[in-house]
């Protein structure tokens, strides 16, 4: 990845990305996104000695939480400076892809950085499973596009150990390099085998096969109750058309340039695709997967688009695609100057989307108020930003009410239908053998038919807590003999 024609100037580019990514990370600085907070938690928890899938269930693959770990697992600033570094490294992988001229490599890694930045509803894409596996990902294609199968193998095992779709970076090197299956192979296994090492050395090995592959494997065969065609056809044209200027540089290429750089990027977008398409969910976060491809060769037919003959005769395609980067500049960037106003006045953010967050810290601050040394914590409902505020420990493997109710996350807040419903009523057995401190109920507000009280054996269990303080989402008990 060094640059031998302007040093300089790379250094340069690179510096402004980090800062600009670093001064917009940073309004986001009193907010934690339900994307980062569950794996910063998990973190936290692994730094007070719990094994994942052990002593806490955890359902993604381990690095995640692992990173976190390693760098304390501490929010506000901190988190979003180590987010600008990871960004800025993502873009510094994608520049690294010589397959063309310097300006589409600065046109790449440029892109990259702006819908790394306006590319969601909060105006920032947390450092969860999805955007944390994008580095391995890139690394591992050009490892196996520079015919290094073993360094791409390393990569794509890295990227496993992100997020579970990290098996279809390595069916994309496979395509690359078909002739160095075994070390690509060998690589592979390598990380995987340490990582399983770890866990198999203390007794995590079968949580880790329930935890992420049986509740993941449920979760992905039992998407919401709607019209799957639809919402897949519906979420793929609304993330083309909010990526319109990726969406008309990659159609300029394609339709100019059939070379052999052109094929295998295309090949690139459907592996990458049909990772997005897995389970049939098409959640803004899946399509991630398909960004650093359709940027790559995005980069390229802009630049052909800005070629001089090229500009003449597309004058049109050009102010289209100006118009395109517009549209998330102008959706997304007056938040950034909301936040940065809230923050230097010294006032709350005012703002639907973290409604949550603001609750689950008002929670947060009632339990701090309350605890004493050795205090444990249980939360009802998805809510591991209470964890990571309070810095307590979890009161025993469960810690939210996913695998107790078997209604996952992203529909417990609409929807009460358990995907492994037997399972879910082991798990509450398991859970009233515990004596948490505190149990903040951060649900039954939100979605009454998921009440704690709804469940018998849990009813019997809460007669041991008293309620000692409430938030407008929540409720935080206390064990009557603290």
């Amino acid at each position: 990845m060094h640059e031998t024609g302007q040093p300089g100037r790379v250094r340069i580019f690179f510096l402004t990305v980090f800062a600009v990514t670093l001064a917009l990370r940073l309004c986001h600085s009193h907010i934690l996104w339900a994307d980062e907070d569950y794996h910063l938690a998990a973190g936290i928890q692994t730094l007070q000695g719990k094994l994942l899938y052990k002593d806490l269930w955890y359902d993604k693959p381990p690095l995640a939480a692992w990173v976190y770990a390693a760098i304390g697992g501490w929010p506000g600033w901190p988190l979003r400076v180590f987010d600008a570094v990871y960004i800025t490294a993502i873009c510094a992988a994608l520049y690294g892809f010589k397959i063309w001229g310097q300006t589409e490599r600065f046109l790449a890694a440029g892109l990259l950085a702006f819908f790394l930045n306006f590319d969601s509803a909060p105006a920032v894409i947390p450092l969860a499973p999805d955007l944390f596996m994008l580095l391995p990902h890139i690394a591992a294609v050009y490892c196996a596009w520079r015919g290094k199968p073993f360094r791409a193998g390393l990569w794509s095992g890295i990227a496993f150990l992100f997020h579970t779709k990290g098996v279809f970076v390595l069916a994309m090197c496979a395509l690359l390099c078909w002739r160095g299956l075994a070390p690509l192979l060998a690589g592979f296994l390598i990380p995987n085998g340490l990582a399983l090492g770890v866990l198999a050395a203390g007794g995590a090995i079968t949580g880790y096969i329930r935890q992420v592959w049986q509740w993941g494997i449920s979760y992905a065969s039992n998407p919401p109750a709607q019209g799957l065609v639809w919402n897949a056809l519906r979420r793929t044209l609304d993330w083309l058309g909010f990526h319109a200027a990726l969406a008309l540089g990659a159609a300029a290429l394609w339709w100019k340039n059939r070379a052999r750089g052109s094929r295998w990027i295309a090949a690139w977008c459907v592996v990458s695709f049909a990772g997005v398409a897995l389970g049939a969910q098409f959640r803004p976060r899946y399509f991630l997967q398909l960004l650093p491809p359709l940027v790559l060769a995005a980069s390229r037919g802009l630049a052909l688009l800005l070629q001089t003959g090229a500009v003449r005769r597309n004058a049109l395609a050009a102010v289209a695609v100006s118009i395109a980067l517009l549209v998330p500049l102008i959706r997304f960037g007056p938040r950034y100057a909301v936040l940065a106003g809230d923050l230097a006045a010294g006032r709350p953010h005012h703002w639907q989307d973290v409604a949550l967050d603001q609750d689950s810290r008002a929670a947060a601050a009632a339990v701090d108020g309350r605890q004493h040394p050795g205090d444990t914590l249980f939360v009802w409902g998805y809510r591991p930003d209470v964890f990571v505020y309070t810095r307590l420990s979890a009161a025993s493997e469960f810690w939210d009410s996913q695998p107790l109710t078997g209604v996952p996350a992203d529909r417990h807040l609409f929807d009460s239908h358990p995907i492994l419903p037997a399972w879910a009523a082991r798990h509450r057995a398991a859970l009233t053998a515990s004596h948490p401190a505190f149990i903040v109920d951060g649900l039954s507000i939100l979605n009454p038919r998921l009440s704690i009280e709804s469940y018998p054996e849990l009813r019997a269990w809460m007669k041991d807590y008293r309620v000692v303080a409430r938030t407008p989402l929540s409720i935080i008990y206390r064990a009557a003999d603290r």
